[in-house]
């Protein structure tokens, strides 16, 4: 096939199947100058199974930064890269936007060979909403903060989709189950493409026991799907309130008449605040 000179190609690699890499993904990674790799190791192995042959370059999210300018360099001088992550599509919870960034600043080329996603993989077997859904990637590792995550997303409306690793799986269901409660529908997706892969689609709290139950499970590298929140019906004010509010807030500071209005009204006081604000930036600005 034709390389183009002077071009990143952005390059997917298998999940786990080895079958699954495309025929026109090899051929990128046999035919270019340099592939920049996540673990140089990890991808020697897989162009080793394939009889490739590659001058391979670290790069991961320790030493990205230093290695943009090596790649800018090559690229600029007319060399052809592909970056590669350890599996499935690069830059989706993986290192690699800063490159394609500062590539794309340099008027340079940045070309995708699609290919494998754990991300998309899990989400059409999922059996929850796909139409519209939020990628959340890892969540943080600390449970303080893990849940502090998890409350501010608690009433999203979409599908939520996680990646989570073996030994934090449990305390992150866990911690949905808490937070989401345990009634909320989900998938847990595990070791998908490879030989044991599992899928299992129940309540929080019955994965929650489903991974307790067998210690086996709680191995390998997981996709978490969660059925987003009930939609809440947006209350709304009426005609007095908003009248009562639009008065108090063309004469008070802006707090002082929220208040006043809650008082008043007996509305919430988050709605009353979120309307004046609302009122303020459509009120013209005096000269």
């Amino acid at each position: 096939m034709s390389i183009e000179a002077a071009t990143l190609y952005v390059v997917a690699t298998p999940i786990g199947n080895l079958g699954d890499w495309t025929a026109r993904a090899r051929e990128v990674v046999a035919a270019v100058d340099v592939v920049a790799a996540e673990d140089t190791r990890h991808t020697a192995a897989l162009l080793a199974h394939f009889g490739i042959r590659a001058q391979l370059l670290s790069l991961h999210e320790h030493n990205e930064e230093a290695r943009i300018h090596t790649l800018l360099e090559r690229l600029q001088g007319g060399a052809s890269v592909a970056l590669v992550s350890d599996a499935g599509t690069p830059l989706i919870s993986d290192p690699g936007y800063r490159l394609v960034a500062a590539v794309r600043a340099a008027g340079l080329r940045v070309t995708p060979v699609p290919g494998p996603s754990a991300l998309t993989a899990a989400l059409s077997v999922s059996g929850l909403p796909t139409d519209r859904f939020v990628f959340e990637g890892f969540l943080p590792a600390r449970s303080a903060s893990r849940r502090e995550r998890l409350t501010a997303i608690a009433d999203e409306t979409r599908t939520l989709v996680f990646y989570e690793s073996a030994h934090r799986i449990h305390d992150s269901l866990h911690d949905m189950a808490e937070v989401f409660g345990p009634a909320r529908e989900a998938v847990v997706a595990r070791e998908l493409t490879k030989t044991f892969e599992e899928i299992a689609a129940d309540r929080l709290g019955g994965l929650l026991n489903w991974i307790v139950g067998n210690e086996y499970r709680q191995k390998g590298e997981f996709v978490v799907l969660v059925h987003g929140a009930e939609p809440v019906e947006r209350e709304l004010l009426d005609d007095r309130d908003l009248r009562t509010l639009t008065t108090l807030a063309a004469e008070l500071p802006l707090k002082q008449a929220v208040r006043l209005a809650t008082a008043i009204t007996g509305r919430p006081k988050n709605l009353l605040y979120e309307r004046a604000l609302q009122l303020r930036s459509e009120s013209p600005t005096e000269e």
